[in-house]
């Protein structure tokens, strides 16, 4: 018995000892455990360095006595920014209208060249433009710029965006509301509220699951910040310590700021919206420090589950909630019970849907990283803040995204196919600096996938023969009234296959002038001058006008076998529009970093790639197919008078329809076709003709009225014949440009007439060479 006693007490103690010496191992552990997570923190969190995806703006409206903007355009253009109808504009954001006079105070917002203050600015119009622009003093503004729209961010792979704000940027309301609703022990407990993780402990060993957090703020924060989605009993530890050793190192203050910045309150595609800086952006369309109570209230009813309490997907729901915060607000002293009725009986006032809320625009985003990528690494486009100034007008934009849309709608249910659906592409640029104003890479604008007008690579057809003609009056053997017979062509290529094009009427037109080979684009005619001009030489034209590689030396390329991308089009296009001489298209004007130093500017780089005078004469030609060819339905949504140049497109079997066409101040080029280039049926003059007529027959543009370059004069055609005739004296006669000194074969009896007209002509000219003398 004795032995048993001192056997017991030896092993006693020896067990004693072991779980000492257990518990003196699980209590470094968990010092070492606690040092590590205190040390993620210190170096984590110090100083908050999130990672902040550039800023992408789009180009400011500039207002100045003159321009066509209504009263109704200008508001339109305000609420697009967010700004507030008030009866008394006093605060940034804020205005009022009366009549055709409307009061705004802008924004402080730093540009690329100059900070802008807040002013009080009022805007007389008259009918569809401005008439008048004063200050608050009531002197003459000559100019003056609206904050741009800020229409996205550059965000990495994981997605997390986010608009980090001040605690001066964040209305009081917030964090008072925050703390009623999510965290009522906030500025009293050290980061962790044991009466609730007690409450929740126990609704999850009844369940036998995580069921209900208990988390306070701190601890939402740490799982935003550090940790990951899992929900275990392990991980909820691990929130509660890295929660106490936050509020070991920082204030209370500090702590809220950076859960304003941080917790994730939606989804847009695949940018997570993080903090309210952002999702006050992307619910409401405007700055964090300007919304008011109601909006205040839904931010903070969709923190306890974005998805569940989206407004856009569950709008009922997530009224009755935001109703709930009010009446939390006013229980507990935070606001006026007349104030919690009054917003409560408030609309949502969601705006836009998902994509559009902040002006998300994924397909010129795109465009904008691929030109930054040249001079930035990635993580200096995700992480770094910068704030990148673009080319977007918002407004043409907007009406590029709604026209093909509708345009697309009606063309699928004309093609009675309704397990496919039509897609389209817009590019609209302004050919003198090169500024993409407007990009579309789909029906669907704000979905965020394959972008079709910078990755489809697809034939032009028709789009290339003003390329065709310009090498051929180029090289100085034809112009406009030129003779090329529309006959059957055949052409043995190199494998011994006979290549023999077809006009796509069918039918041969025999002896016709350029000008109307090219303004009824007749491929036969078209194929047979490109041969004749020499395919090195009409290749080399495309590399010239822009495109990064020259076409292969085919005779299928002479009518349209390029496969080149929508925005390819646009800078081929662009020298014809800007008097053959190129500008590099581009969507970035300026950059600049976190602090708001500049950083980049992208200077104008123009380049001439082509004879002025012989660009002028295609493109008189190029203004005679939008009279009186392929392009002549255009005039339907064209206000009267007004001049345009442009060409429509189609591919082998109707795969694909285009036209590119361009004004005095604005190119458009559409594309009309299926991913699966399938045939459409459609032409360039039946499918894409009504998306870029209607598009610019929408923009307030200027017509086409290049100088004549020196060396040109005008002639009478008949447009049939190309013989040259006067008024009086011929049929349906056109005005084409031609080289001075061009000798174009008489019209049968208008020779006496059109002599007298030449010699006139000629004392002109010798009176402007000799100065009058």
């Amino acid at each position: 018995m004795a032995r048993s006693k001192s056997l017991i007490r030896k092993y006693g103690k020896q067990v004693a000892l072991s779980a000492l010496l257990v518990a003196g191992i699980g209590v470094i552990a968990l010092l070492g455990w606690i040092l590590h997570l205190d040390r993620i923190i210190t170096q984590q969190f110090e100083g908050r360095r999130w990672t902040l995806p550039a800023q992408v703006y789009a180009e400011p409206l500039e207002l100045y006595a003159g321009l066509t903007l209504s009263a109704d355009g200008l508001e339109q253009e305000l609420r697009r920014l967010g700004y507030q109808a008030v009866d008394d504009p006093r605060e940034p954001g804020s205005y009022r209208r009366n009549g055709q006079r409307i009061e705004f105070v802008n924004r402080r917002f730093r540009f690329w060249d100059a900070l802008q203050e807040p002013q009080r600015i009022a805007v007389t119009t008259a009918g569809p433009t401005i008439a008048d622009l004063r200050n608050e003093r009531g002197e003459d503004v000559p100019i003056f710029r609206l904050d741009p729209l800020l229409i996205g961010s550059i965000f990495p792979i994981h997605g997390e965006d986010r608009v980090v704000v001040t605690p001066a940027e964040v209305p009081p309301l917030l964090p008072a509301a925050l703390k009623v609703v999510e965290d009522r022990k906030f500025d009293s407990h050290h980061g962790i509220d044991p009466a609730a993780i007690l409450r929740a402990a126990w609704v999850n060993l009844r369940a036998g699951q995580i069921e209900q957090g208990g988390s306070t703020l701190t601890q939402q924060l740490v799982k935003s910040y550090f940790l990951d989605n899992r929900r275990t009993f392990g991980r909820k530890i691990e929130e509660a310590l890295m929660a106490m050793l936050l509020e070991v190192h920082f204030d209370k203050d500090d702590l809220m700021n950076a859960y304003i910045n941080e917790i994730y309150l939606g989804q847009d595609g695949r940018r997570a919206i993080h903090g309210f800086g952002l999702a006050s952006q992307f619910y409401f369309g405007k700055p964090l420090a300007e919304l008011q109570l109601h909006e205040i209230a839904l931010l903070v009813a969709v923190v306890r589950g974005p998805s569940y309490y989206d407004p856009r997907r569950h709008p009922q729901r997530a009224r009755a909630r935001r109703d709930m915060v009010l009446e939390l607000m006013a229980s507990f002293g935070v606001i006026e019970p007349e104030a919690a009725e009054r917003a409560a009986a408030r609309p949502l006032g969601v705006v836009g849907d998902a994509g559009r809320a902040s002006g998300y625009y994924p397909a010129f985003l795109d465009l904008v990283r691929r030109t930054l990528r040249r001079d930035y690494r990635d993580e200096d486009l995700t992480e770094a803040g910068l704030r990148i100034f673009s080319t977007l007008d918002p407004r043409v934009q907007l009406r590029a995204e709604n026209i093909l849309a509708e345009e697309l709608e009606r063309l699928d249910q004309t093609r009675k196919q309704p397990d496919k659906k039509l897609e389209g592409v817009v590019v609209v640029t302004s050919p003198q600096n090169g500024e993409v104003i407007a990009l579309v890479g789909g029906r669907q604008s704000s979905f965020d996938g394959f972008n079709r007008a910078l990755d489809a690579r697809r034939s032009i057809g028709s789009l290339v023969k003003p390329v065709v003609y310009l090498a051929a009056i180029e090289s100085g053997r034809w112009h406009a009234a030129s003779i090329v017979d529309d006959a059957p062509l055949e052409v043995k290529l190199d494998d011994g296959r006979i290549w023999a094009p077809q006009n796509i009427s069918r039918e041969f037109y025999g002896p016709v002038p350029l000008v109307r080979a090219l303004a009824q684009s007749f491929n036969v005619a078209t194929a047979r001058l490109g041969l004749e001009v020499g395919l090195p030489v009409v290749t080399r034209e495309f590399r010239k006008l822009g495109l990064a590689e020259e076409p292969p030396r085919l005779p299928s390329v002479l009518l349209g076998a390029v496969h080149v991308s929508p925005l390819e089009v646009a800078q081929l296009y662009n020298g014809f529009a800007n008097g053959g001489f190129s500008t590099p298209l581009r969507a970035v004007r300026a950059v600049l970093d976190a602090e708001g130093k500049p950083l980049k500017s992208f200077a104008l780089e123009v380049t001439p790639v082509a004879d002025p005078r012989a660009i002028y004469q295609v493109n008189r030609m190029l203004v005679h197919t939008m009279e009186r060819g392929t392009g002549r339905g255009a005039r339907a949504y064209l206000p009267p008078g007004m001049v345009v140049a442009g060409k429509s497109g189609t591919s082998s079997d109707y795969r694909d329809s285009w036209f590119a066409g361009f004004s005095g101040s604005h190119l458009a080029v559409a594309w009309v076709g299926y991913d699966d280039n399938s045939p459409t049926g459609l032409t360039g003059s039946t499918g894409a003709l009504a998306v870029w007529g209607r598009l610019m027959g929408s923009i307030a543009m200027l017509p086409w009225s290049a100088p004549m370059p020196e060396g040109l004069v005008e002639e009478w055609i008949e447009y049939e014949t190309g013989f040259a005739a006067r008024p009086g004296c011929g049929e349906d006669l056109v005005q084409i440009a031609v080289r001075e000194g061009t000798r174009i074969p008489v019209k049968p009896g208008c020779e006496g007439g059109f002599l007298d007209t030449l010699g006139e002509r000629t004392r002109s000219f010798w009176q402007r060479l000799t100065g009058g003398r």
